[in-house]
C-alpha cells in the first residue's frame, strides 16, 4: 500500500542523509511537531524526491538545490482524514483537493459509498481514476453496503461478497468501507459474513458503522471482525468502543458530541493509540470556509486537548490504523507530507508540502489540479405528473381514513394520522408535511411513494434532491403538490442535484450531473450555487436545531438506521425489516 519510491531516489536519499549528496529541498529554521515523542524541537528537514531524507539539528547543512525558510513556524505531518465521503461536499476529487490540501490535509480515506449506490463497481473505479495525479492522496475503501438496507430500498446497484472480493483485489483499495448493515452482521447473514470475510481474508481494514452500539451488541459486532467506528453518539459508547480495541474515528461533523466525549477522554490515564479524527460529511460552503480536518483539529484543541496530542491523532495514529509506515510522522524515510503552521494552538496553516513539493500557500493551491469528466445520465425518469406528489389512499374515494405517518425529524417513530380523503387522495392535516420518493436508477418500477410526516412543520414550498441516503433515489419534501412537482421535474431535466420551488416555480437549482451527486463546476461556483439553494430553502422550512436542519434532508430515507423511514419501496422500519404501503389505510 505504500507509495512506490524508485530505488534510485531512495539510494540518493541515503547519500544525502550521510552528507555525501545534496538535498533536493531543505526546510530551514522551523520547529518540528514530533508526534512520536510529543516534543517540539528545532530542526531542519532535508527532502529528496517525495521522501524525507533527514531531520537534523538546525544549521547543520546548507547543501540543497532549493531552500525554504520556515523560521518561526511549526512543521507537522500532513493531516490524514480517516473517514469521509467526497460526495457530501458535492465535489469531485480534484475540487475537493483544492479545498482541503491548502488547509493541511494530504491523505484521505474515501468511502465512495454514494457513487457505488448509484453506479456499482464502475462508480468505485471512477473514484480511483479521478483521484490520480492530485496533491491529495485518496485511499479508496470498498463500499460494503449497497444498498445499505437490503429489502428496504433499491439502489442503482448491488454489491455482494463476490464484488467485494473483486474490489479488494485492486491494489488501490485500502479496505472494506463502513459496514452499515449492523443487523445483518449481528444475525450472521450469509451476505454480511461473506463481505466481512472477504475483508478479513484480504488482510485489509474492515471499517465499521456501529451507531448506538454498546454492551453485548458491540462485543458481537467487533467479534465479527469489524475494527473501527465513526458513529459516536456520546461518552459511553466512545469509551466502550476504545476498550474493545476498535479504532474510534472521532468526527468533526457532530460538534454537539465533542464536549462529553472530550471530558471522557481527559479522564483516561493515557491517550489511546486507537483514536483518530475524521470529517465524514461536510457540505461545500463549510468545506471551503473551514478546510475540513484542520477545523476539526482546531475545535478539539479549543475544547482543551493538547495540540500535539490532537495532531498526533490526525497523523501518526491514523497512519498506524492504515498500516502505513510511510505516513504520519516528520521523520526520515517517510513521505514528505509536511504542514507549515504559523500558530500551533489555532492550527493556522500557512504552507503545505505533499510528496516533497510545495503545493499550497496562504489558503490556495499553487497549480490547478487535473479534473476528470464523470458519469452522467443517471436519473432515469420521465417528467412526473402532479398526482405523483399527492398522498394516495387505497380503496377510499371520498371520506376519512387513518394512515401511518413518521413522527420526528431524525430519530423518527411511528404514528398515525386521520385524514380527509377526496377523489382518492389525502389532504395533509395542519403541521404535517409530505415526502415523495421515486426510484430513479431504472432497476425497479418508478412508483411514487408519498407519505405523511410530522416534525418538519408546514413547508411553504418544496425541496427536492437526488442525494438521499443511501440509495439516492429522488426525494421531495413539501406540502403543496404543484411545488413538489416543479422541484422534482427540474432535477429530472438537469440530471440530478437539488432544487427548491415555491408558488409552483423553481426558485433555486443546483445541478449535480455526475451521478446525480457531484457538480462539474469549480468549487467557488458550486459554493455560490449551494448558498443560493440554502437561502431559498430557508424560505420553505423553519429549521430547528439539532435535528430539523438542512443537512438532515438528505438523511430522511436512511433506511439502515433502526427507525421508520420512507424509501422507494414504501414506509420501512430499519429495526424490524417491515415495509408498509403508505397509501394503505389502517383498519379501524
Amino acid at each position: 500500500m505504500n507509495d512506490p519510491v524508485a530505488p534510485a531516489i531512495r539510494a540518493r536519499a541515503v547519500q544525502a542523509a550521510r552528507g555525501s549528496a545534496p538535498f533536493d529541498l531543505l526546510l530551514m529554521g522551523g520547529t518540528v511537531v514530533d508526534v512520536a515523542t510529543g516534543e517540539l524541537r528545532a530542526a531542519d528537514i532535508g527532502i529528496v524526491g517525495p521522501i524525507i531524507a533527514s531531520v537534523h539539528p538546525p544549521g547543520l547543512r546548507e547543501d540543497a538545490a532549493a531552500v525554504e525558510d520556515v523560521s518561526g513556524r511549526f512543521l507537522a505531518p500532513g493531516f490524514i482524514d480517516s473517514h469521509l465521503h467526497y460526495e457530501s461536499s458535492l465535489m469531485a476529487p480534484a475540487d475537493y483537493a483544492a479545498c482541503v490540501v491548502p488547509a493541511g490535509t494530504t491523505t484521505c480515506v474515501w468511502d465512495p459509498h454514494e457513487l457505488a449506490n448509484v453506479l456499482g463497481l464502475p462508480g468505485v473505479r471512477w473514484a480511483i481514476e479521478a483521484s490520480r495525479d492530485l496533491p491529495l492522496r485518496s485511499l479508496v475503501a470498498a463500499p460494503s453496503c449497497v444498498p445499505s438496507a437490503p429489502g428496504l430500498e433499491v439502489a442503482g446497484a448491488e454489491i455482494g461478497p463476490a464484488e467485494m472480493a473483486e474490489m479488494l483485489a485492486w491494489p488501490e483499495i485500502a479496505g472494506v468501507a463502513e459496514v452499515m448493515d449492523m443487523p445483518g452482521v449481528l444475525r450472521g447473514t450469509a451476505h454480511m459474513q461473506g463481505i466481512v470475510g472477504a475483508g478479513l481474508a484480504s488482510g485489509k481494514n474492515v471499517n465499521g458503522h456501529a451507531r448506538g452500539m454498546v454492551d453485548g451488541d458491540l462485543q458481537a459486532y467487533a467479534s465479527a471482525g469489524v475494527t473501527s467506528c465513526h458513529e459516536i453518539v456520546g461518552p459511553e459508547d466512545f469509551v466502550q468502543k476504545l476498550r474493545t480495541g476498535m479504532t474510534v474515528e472521532l468526527r468533526g461533523s457532530h460538534d454537539y458530541v465533542l464536549p462529553g466525549v472530550l471530558t471522557a477522554l481527559a479522564a483516561l490515564p493515557a491517550l489511546p493509540p486507537n483514536l483518530v479524527f475524521c470529517t465524514d460529511d461536510i457540505f461545500p460552503d463549510e468545506l471551503m470556509q473551514k478546510g475540513g480536518l484542520r477545523d476539526t483539529i482546531a475545535r478539539i484543541v479549543a475544547r482543551g486537548m493538547n495540540p500535539i496530542h490532537a495532531i498526533r491523532c490526525a497523523t501518526l495514529h491514523a497512519a498506524m490504523r492504515l498500516k502505513r509506515d510511510d505516513l504520519g510522522l516528520v521523520g526520515a524515510g517517510r513521505q514528505a507530507d509536511i504542514v507549515v503552521l504559523s500558530d500551533l494552538p489555532s492550527v493556522a496553516v500557512e504552507r503545505v508540502f505533499a510528496a516533497g513539493r510545495l503545493v499550497a500557500r496562504d489558503g490556495r493551491l499553487l497549480a490547478p489540479p487535473r479534473r476528470s469528466p464523470g458519469p452522467r445520465d443517471t436519473v432515469k425518469l420521465s417528467p412526473q405528473p402532479i398526482e405523483a406528489f399527492m398522498p394516495k389512499v387505497n380503496g377510499v374515494g371520498d371520506g376519512r381514513a387513518r394512515l401511518r405517518k413518521i413522527v420526528g425529524a431524525r430519530h423518527g417513530k411511528w404514528g398515525t394520522v386521520e385524514v380527509e380523503v377526496r377523489n382518492g387522495f389525502a389532504a395533509p392535516p395542519p403541521d404535517h408535511a409530505l415526502i415523495t420518493i421515486i426510484h430513479r436508477h431504472g432497476r425497479a418500477p418508478a412508483i411514487p411513494r408519498t407519505c405523511i410526516i410530522e416534525g418538519w412543520g408546514e413547508p411553504r414550498g418544496a425541496i427536492a434532491t437526488t442525494i438521499s441516503h443511501d440509495s439516492h433515489n429522488l426525494l421531495v419534501l413539501g406540502r403543496d403538490a404543484a411545488d413538489m412537482q416543479a422541484a422534482a421535474n427540474a432535477l429530472i431535466g438537469c440530471g440530478g442535484g437539488m432544487a427548491v420551488a415555491r408558488g409552483g416555480r423553481v426558485t433555486a437549482l443546483l445541478p449535480l450531473p455526475i451521478a446525480g451527486l457531484l457538480a462539474e463546476t469549480p468549487p467557488e461556483e458550486t459554493v455560490a450555487n449551494f448558498a443560493k439553494l440554502r437561502e431559498q430553502a430557508d424560505m420553505v422550512i423553519d429549521w430547528q436545531l439539532p435535528f430539523r436542519v438542512f443537512r438532515a434532508m438528505t438523511g430522511l430515507s436512511l433506511a439502515c438506521n433502526p427507525a421508520p423511514h420512507p424509501t422507494d419501496l414504501g414506509l420501512t422500519d430499519g429495526a424490524t425489516g417491515e415495509v408498509f404501503d403508505p397509501a394503505e389505510p389502517i383498519p379501524a
